[in-house]
């Protein structure tokens, strides 16, 4: 294919300092702003995690900081889904992995599924 620069998009690159978000700060305020606008049941617990359930009741998050059994397993976040039709299925994600992308991931599961 033969296209003239004029035809393609301008490729857009953020300054360094944009990309802020790229690296974690451990804090799970996105997703929990997230779980709480959307209506989720959330429990602290005296240790620190939080456990968040959806309205209703297929899929569950935890934010698990102070469980060792998760620590042992290297994850921070847990995502546990219990699809309508089909199996059970889980997902984590690490101490490394931004909250910011933990959100967006929920976010797309809860707009585009049919649990």
């Amino acid at each position: 294919m033969n296209a003239s620069a004029t035809l393609l998009p301008a490729v857009v690159r953020p300054a360094v300092e944009d990309r802020r978000w790229l690296s974690t700060d451990h804090c799970a305020g996105p997703v929990l702003d997230l779980l709480d606008a959307l209506g989720w049941t959330m429990v602290d617990t005296p240790e620190a995690n939080v456990h968040a359930t959806s309205p209703d009741g297929r899929v569950y998050v935890g934010w698990l900081p102070e469980d060792a059994a998760a620590w042992k397993r290297g994850a921070l976040w847990q995502v546990r889904v219990q699809p309508a039709d089909g199996d059970a299925w889980v997902q984590e994600f690490g101490l490394h992995t931004p909250a910011e992308a933990v959100a967006g991931f929920l976010a797309a599961l809860v707009a585009h599924s049919s649990l």
